[in-house]
């Protein structure tokens, strides 16, 4: 198997200004590309902040170019956490920028998302569901979180759980703390502390190898 390079974005969002927020990805996608990723994965709602009572508007196409292009440039694939209309009801959504399309991909939300190493799709899946629809071709399980530690606690052990029941590395971007990465035997290979960072993945002939790049 040839190395496959894959990243988790500690980024604690702590304004709904949607422009502010596409400038500062920008820096963790440069970042990540130095680290020659593959892949990077923002926690939820990372684009629109959580807002106040309600969950903010969603963010318009044009405000996403400067993903998308950065996404083309790099030659990387960028999960982010958004908003979404759904009849007139906003829910937490994820944006697909990816260096095959021309277009920004949006799904809704769920457990966590699968997806296979050279697809442009994403999979929402119930990580919780005994019969989850993941695809067998999957490479990897990803979760876009912000969770406080009670939340945390139960989030990383479902998540070890599921990669060891099915034998998938599964990668958890938490905006506050405690991103991590497992590979597929459930094992965990890297878990970062506070503070925002970069916690990056390594596929190789030899298993994973993980490590935690401080951004300052």
């Amino acid at each position: 198997m040839s190395r496959w390079n894959i990243a988790a974005a500690q980024y604690a969002r702590q304004h709904n200004c949607v422009d502010a927020h596409v400038e500062h990805h920008l820096r963790f996608i440069a970042e990540a590309a130095r680290q020659q990723c593959d892949l990077l994965v923002f926690p939820e709602l990372s684009l629109t902040g959580p807002g106040d009572e309600i969950l903010p508007a969603p963010p318009s196409d044009r405000q996403l170019v400067p993903l998308l292009r950065a996404s083309q440039i790099y030659r990387i694939s960028v999960i982010a956490g958004i908003t979404l209309e759904n009849q007139g009801q906003r829910q937490k959504g994820l944006a697909l920028f990816s260096p095959c399309c021309d277009t920004v991909l949006r799904y809704p939300q769920g457990s966590s998302a699968s997806l296979t190493r050279d697809d442009t799709q994403l999979t929402i899946i119930d990580t919780h569901s005994d019969t989850p629809n993941l695809d067998p071709l999957a490479a990897l399980l990803t979760s876009s979180q912000d969770v406080g530690d009670h939340r945390w606690r139960q989030s990383i052990s479902t998540l070890q759980r599921f990669a060891h029941k099915y034998s998938i590395a599964v990668l958890m971007a938490n905006a506050r703390n405690g991103s991590a990465l497992w590979d597929e035997k459930g094992q965990l290979i890297v878990r970062a502390d506070k503070g925002e960072l970069l916690l990056t993945g390594s596929r190789g002939r030899q298993g994973w190898q993980g490590d935690i790049i401080p951004l300052g």
